[in-house]
């Protein structure tokens, strides 16, 4: 398929054509986090593009991560004498995940990206300490330096047990961390390296093999480390676990720029790649020393990224589908979200902590089928009567503050139905469905008076069947 867009990485400018919108705003919080609340859609409208971009992002660079807890440098036996449960430890970090998405979400739509990106799989190590270091981790680099972040990632623990780091030694090299750095975090399969790359590879990422307990630190263990010289991309030394990421660095920097720029480009914008675009966002990478941050603010300060052939052309992901719901209607204050809101992504196919294997999760089509789909309706039926049911005044409230307490079913099913679908919908006759779901049962004199109104003690249930209305909208499962 071919991307349609026309514009590219110059600086949008409103206009009557393109104007800065409730639209546009949606839009950038939809790619750049997990949605805009009212209250954001206000103060964006009002700040104008330019500093409601640089205001979310920046805010989302300097917030401090939260608070190490109790558990943080525990190894196995330390979580058994304090009598702390390890898999609750594993499950309490993505609550707490998912509370900072919804209040937050910028930096957490970053990070699910890098964890799908520079993948690890929770089970391979089971240890909540080597989980948190590696979100930490994630935290501290991810709008930053990428050839230190892969340089830290090489050596954190949760990588070197699923990638098996930690047995790749001198005298038993393992492969495994090397074909992958190259292959899928840092050139793509079959881009810039030989085999031979590889295997002299492996021999330099030899050295962290000093672990001794389950849970425990991995170490630094010259007996492990080969302590020779090693031919990599042409170049002969006797390069380690660090001075080789400054060689494939080095050697391989701009095939490394467009790999992960065509990456984030297919993240933040669309499937369908504009070559053009994602070569200028390379160039700004290598030109800024692999910092990602500057890559990030040009891509969604652009003319490109506002364009309407890339609004509502990407498949939610589960975590999508799930906080965007939650943080768009501010709806994100009822008890046990996290629970039931984790293990429903997970049953959705994005089990985070879980991807599907080193490749990631394959995202976009892959998020839908007839059963996957099913379960999303089944989610926002489950989470749009939980939130009426832990309060009827919720909806009704949302719904008075979007339309200026309006008493027109016409107005607020069009108007809540636009707030939560990208392009809106593709007929009139759709949206009179929508307004007719609605209605209910309320016999139709009522809002032919205009006495029904959002205070009626009926609202926030017709309103509860709206919502579920639109979450089995195939429009509404598009970012």
């Amino acid at each position: 398929m071919m991307n349609c867009a026309t514009l590219g990485l110059e600086t949008y400018v409103p206009s009557e054509e393109q104007p800065w919108d409730i639209g546009r705003v949606q839009h950038l919080y939809r790619r750049a986090g997990f949605g805009a609340r009212p209250a954001d859609i206000s103060q964006a409208i009002m700040d104008g593009p330019a500093a409601t971009i640089n205001r979310i992002i920046d805010a989302a660079v300097a917030r401090e991560s939260r608070p190490d807890p109790e558990w943080a440098g525990w190894d196995h036996d330390e979580f058994i004498t304090n009598e702390v449960d390890i898999f609750d430890s594993f499950i309490s970090l993505y609550y707490n995940w998912i509370d900072d998405a919804i209040a937050y979400g910028v930096r957490e739509k970053l990070s699910l990206f890098w964890q799908n990106h520079l993948v690890t799989i929770y089970e391979t190590h089971s240890c909540p300490t080597y989980q948190l270091q590696y979100l930490k981790l994630i935290d501290q680099y991810g709008f930053g330096d990428y050839r230190e972040f892969v340089r830290e990632m090489t050596k954190t623990p949760a990588m070197l047990f699923f990638l098996n780091g930690f047995e790749n030694n001198r005298e038993n090299p393992n492969e495994n961390y090397a074909r992958e750095l190259f292959e899928l975090f840092t050139l793509g399969e079959n881009n810039g390296y030989t085999q031979e790359d590889i295997v002299e590879a492996s021999r330099a990422l030899t050295g962290w093999n000093g672990w001794t307990s389950y849970c425990g630190s991995v170490d630094w263990a010259d007996w492990g480390y080969d302590n020779t010289d090693k031919t990599v991309f042409g170049r002969t030394g006797n390069f380690n676990y660090s001075s080789l990421i400054d060689v494939l660095f080095e050697e391989r920097g701009e095939l490394i720029a467009r790999f992960i720029c065509g990456k984030l480009y297919h993240y933040y914008v669309n499937k369908t790649v504009n070559e053009d675009v994602v070569e200028a966002m390379a160039q700004t990478f290598v030109a800024n020393d692999f910092q990602i941050l500057p890559v990030l603010r040009e891509l969604f300060s652009s003319a490109h990224f506002f364009e309407a052939t890339n609004v509502g052309v990407l498949i939610k992901s589960p975590m999508e589908v799930m906080v965007s719901f939650l943080r768009q209607g501010d709806f994100g204050d009822f008890e046990n979200r996290q629970g039931w809101g984790l293990w429903s992504v997970a049953n959705m196919g994005q089990y985070v902590g879980h991807p599907t294997d080193v490749a990631g999760w394959k995202g976009d089509r892959a998020w839908i089928d007839s059963n996957r789909l099913t379960l999303r309706w089944d989610f926002i039926d489950g989470f749009s009567w939980g939130i009426h049911n832990a309060s009827e005044t919720t909806y009704p409230d949302f719904a008075k503050l979007l339309t200026d307490s309006s008493n027109a079913p016409q107005v607020i099913a069009r108007t809540i139905v636009d707030y939560f679908v990208p392009r809106g919908l593709v007929s009139e006759t759709a949206y009179e469905t929508a307004i007719d779901v609605l209605k209910w049962d309320i016999p139709s004199n009522y809002y032919d008076t205009g006495e029904w109104n959002l205070n009626w003690d009926t609202a926030s249930w017709q309103l509860t069947l709206l919502l579920r209305h639109i979450g089995r909208m195939p429009e509404a499962q598009l970012s």
